[in-house]
């Protein structure tokens, strides 16, 4: 995964959560311009900048580099309630869940 890749997924979290760039530096404590900058790739991107965009965005770091999942939040809940399941209801579910990809 290339910076621009990390950059946009951060933009494309933050966005789905329904905050400006303004409010989330705020929130995580930074300068007004901390998230704009490192999105339009003024600013460098620390690693414990990356976790605390992480622990903001209520994602962990797997979920934040999982481009495919474009709603982590939801792909956790679901995978937490499919786990509370018995083995043949799960069963089911991913039956059903190939059905539906196809």
């Amino acid at each position: 995964m290339e910076l621009s890749d990390v950059i946009k997924r951060a933009t494309q979290l933050r966005m789905a959560k329904g905050v400006s760039a303004r409010a989330m530096s705020l929130t995580l404590g930074k300068n007004t311009s901390f998230i704009n900058n490192i999105e339009n790739g003024k600013s460098g991107l620390s690693v414990s900048s990356l976790l605390e965009i992480c622990e903001y965005l209520e994602v962990t770091p797997f979920e934040f580099f999982n481009i495919d999942d474009n709603n982590p939040s939801q792909t956790r809940e679901v995978t937490r309630n499919y786990l509370r399941l018995p083995p043949g209801k799960q069963t089911v579910i991913a039956n059903l869940m190939v059905e539906m990809a196809d």
